[in-house]
């Protein structure tokens, strides 16, 4: 009798650390899931609007972050600009104030259009000089005040992939935005990105050299880094590469001396075109 207990206790206890283990594998599986998962979201801008919507919906979005892609249409001093969307007739120009703390060149060509990230508020000269310790003329924006305006925390020029690889000189060393639909994945962190809209352009190679959400072919990304040649060599010594041999050499047999963008950000793109 006394052992036959002993039996089944030692098959209950058995069966309780099996069920235990299978329990904590899969608790691992899905927090591990949910945590890429909460990465993931947490790279997407809060809201991804229009500059018309920020004119049209300042009391929807004040004090709220937004991503706007727009073209410039009017520099006023070298922390200031404006923004607009000149598809839409008569739409009103939102004026954009660098708060980033690094100096912002726009793009020489002006059909090139910039992503701004940024707070949402109505624009008073005193208080945001005060806010961001700015020396601002008040002379030249008399027709802004109280009038919506995006204190910016994020600003990049955001051309297309084929734009790029098509003149990639005037983009080396400029922090860039863009967006297109993610093409040969080749090892655990390069990628290029497609841009069918523009003809005659290549893929756009990106690298990432921090651990990014992973990304699927043919899915809708937006990127944000510095436009680089690509020199294996130097890459490698300022990143601490440990990719794959073949991966090395196919990469760069294929872009040596070409465009590469260095990302510091990958996301999926939600940013309306």
């Amino acid at each position: 009798m006394i052992s036959k207990f002993n039996q089944n206790g030692n098959f209950i206890q058995k069966l309780w650390k099996a069920n235990t283990a299978v329990a904590l594998v899969l608790s691992a599986v899905v927090l591990g899931a949910c945590t890429n998962n909460l990465e993931r979201e947490a790279a997407v801008p809060e809201t991804n609007v229009t500059a018309e919507e920020v004119a049209d919906s300042t009391n929807k979005l004040i004090g709220k972050t937004v991503t706007v892609r727009s073209e410039p249409i009017k520099k006023i001093a070298p922390s200031t600009f404006t923004i607009s969307d000149q598809q839409f007739f008569g739409s009103e120009p939102i004026l954009v104030v660098n708060a980033t703390g690094k100096p912002f060149a726009l793009p020489a060509d002006d059909d090139v259009p910039i992503q701004v990230t940024g707070t949402v508020r109505n624009f008073v000269l005193a208080d945001i000089e005060r806010e961001f310790d700015l020396d601002l003329e008040p002379e030249l924006y008399v027709e802004y005040e109280n009038k919506p305006a995006i204190i910016a925390q994020s600003l990049a020029q955001a051309p297309k992939p084929g734009e790029i690889t098509t003149d990639p000189k005037q983009y080396y060393g400029k922090r860039l935005a863009v967006t297109g639909e993610v093409e040969n994945i080749t090892g655990v962190n390069s990628f290029t990105l497609d841009e069918d809209k523009l003809f005659g352009g290549q893929d756009l190679l990106v690298l990432h050299t921090k651990p990014q959400p992973k990304v699927t072919e043919n899915e809708k990304v937006a990127v944000t880094g510095v436009l680089r040649p690509f020199i294996v060599a130097d890459l490698e010594r300022e990143y601490n590469l440990t990719w794959d041999l073949n991966v090395r050499r196919q990469l760069e047999a294929e872009y040596s001396n070409k465009p590469v963008l260095i990302a510091d950000e990958v996301y999926p793109s939600a940013i309306p075109q």
